[in-house]
């Protein structure tokens, strides 16, 4: 009778076990099946948004050369000299301030395009070069004058002009005032797709920015790593978001 008993008692207790056990996963199951919803129930987009602007910086560069026989050395540096003075002159008539340029020292490499044994050392011919920098926010006279350098060439100096380098000093500004608009291009495109499904978009859900571009106009080379135009006088500021959008 008492076997009957404890029996008894031992089959409810494992009744008992196995019912929580299985009412525990039940509300697993339960929870995960939720959760794999609430992670499917979402839609990702991508915003972008542009702002086109003016460039407010330039920066010119160039260099100028002798090329002299190593007998000649001191020569050549003299003569280095009195081209760094015309240049300078010629920045000062033009209304550069000194505080805008930057002057290089002066590199010397050998000459190898008419290597010939039998010339001695004295008579080795060497290159003297010497770069100037003008960083200005002056872009319009910047530019004029890049382009109207031969008053140097007349002048007997051996000038070598690169081309004009455009920059944006507010980009940072920029770029956070783009945020804002590439995220709502990008819920405005989520509540396109989401038409179709019968879904509606609800709160944001998560969001990273992408790139910055800086563009010339009309321009779509952008780039993985974000890309900066400097040809172009007026550019195009190009900012992306990523965002996920829950769904109801």
């Amino acid at each position: 009778m008492q076997e009957k008993e404890n029996n008894k008692s031992f089959a409810l207790w494992l009744g008992i076990m196995i019912g929580a056990s299985l009412l525990v996963s039940s509300i697993i199951f339960a929870y995960t099946f939720y959760r794999a919803r609430s992670v499917d129930n979402a839609l990702s987009v991508t915003g972008s948004a542009t702002m086109e602007v003016m460039s407010d910086k330039v920066r010119w560069t160039g260099s100028f050369t002798r090329t002299v026989k190593l007998a000649n050395l001191k020569t050549g540096y003299d003569q280095m000299a009195k081209d760094l003075a015309i240049i300078k002159e010629f920045l000062q008539i033009s209304g550069v301030n000194e505080s805008e340029v930057t002057v290089s020292t002066i590199f010397m490499n050998q000459d190898y395009s008419n290597v010939n044994q039998n010339v001695t050392a004295t008579e080795r011919e060497y290159v003297l070069n010497q770069s100037i920098e003008i960083s200005s926010i002056d872009v319009e006279k910047i530019t004029r004058l890049a382009k109207n350098n031969q008053d140097l060439i007349a002048k007997g100096v051996i000038f070598s002009s690169n081309p004009v380098e455009y920059y944006y000093s507010k980009l940072p500004e920029a770029r956070v005032a783009l945020l804002s608009d590439a995220l709502k291009d990008a819920k405005a495109r989520a509540e396109k797709l989401a038409e179709g499904t019968g879904s509606r978009v609800g709160s944001l859900k998560s969001a990273a920015s992408g790139v910055v571009q800086v563009l010339s106009p009309n321009s779509i080379d952008v780039s993985d790593y974000g890309s900066y135009d400097t040809a172009s006088i007026t550019k195009s500021i190009m900012v992306t978001v990523k965002a996920s959008f829950n769904l109801y």
